[in-house]
């Protein structure tokens, strides 16, 4: 299945001169969808013990790769979204600077965690979740990503750990 034909361009969102890889399209499409979370998932078949999602898009794929693996899912957030004692990260986009948390009490010290988003653009974000995870003692066994923007090189920010892709652009 070419799961290109499920992704659509939106220009200039959310600023200009951005082009935004929407996903919408093929989390629409069952078929499509479960192929997704299938790619994703096997290279880590008995590998991790917790997916960890960063928000938001990385919560409807992490979501279902947790499932398919058989693990937990634990949740990187933007700040103020969550109610317990958390670590916070702070990164840079390609188009800005922002701020993650999840909670201390997020996963196991000692879990072998698996990240898992939406999209690989300069690698901030993952970088950031890739942190956070370490902080509270788990193994980042890799980053997988639905899409990956190389030309951006987010790539080199992840080089301690594996990353997996479904599509590159």
């Amino acid at each position: 299945m070419k799961l290109e034909s499920f992704v659509r361009d939106i220009p200039d969102f959310p600023k200009p001169g951005i082009v935004f890889k929407d996903i919408t399209p093929l989390l629409l499409d069952a078929k499509a969808f479960r192929e997704t979370v299938e790619r994703i998932a096997a290279p880590f078949l008995n590998r991790a013990d917790v997916v960890l999602g960063i928000e938001s898009r990385g919560f409807l794929v992490g979501a279902a790769v947790a499932y398919h693996l058989g693990t937990g899912l634990a949740l990187v957030r933007k700040p103020g979204k969550l109610p317990s004692a958390i670590y916070e990260a702070h990164y840079e986009l390609e188009y800005g600077t922002d701020r993650l948390q999840i909670h201390q009490d997020g996963f196991r010290r000692g879990s072998r965690v698996l990240v898992v988003d939406d999209l690989l653009a300069t690698g901030g974000t993952a970088a950031a979740t890739v942190d956070l995870a370490r902080r509270l003692g788990g193994e980042v066994v890799a980053c997988a990503f639905v899409i990956e923007l190389a030309a951006l090189g987010g790539r080199k920010r992840l080089e301690t750990v594996g990353v997996h892709s479904l599509l590159t652009y």
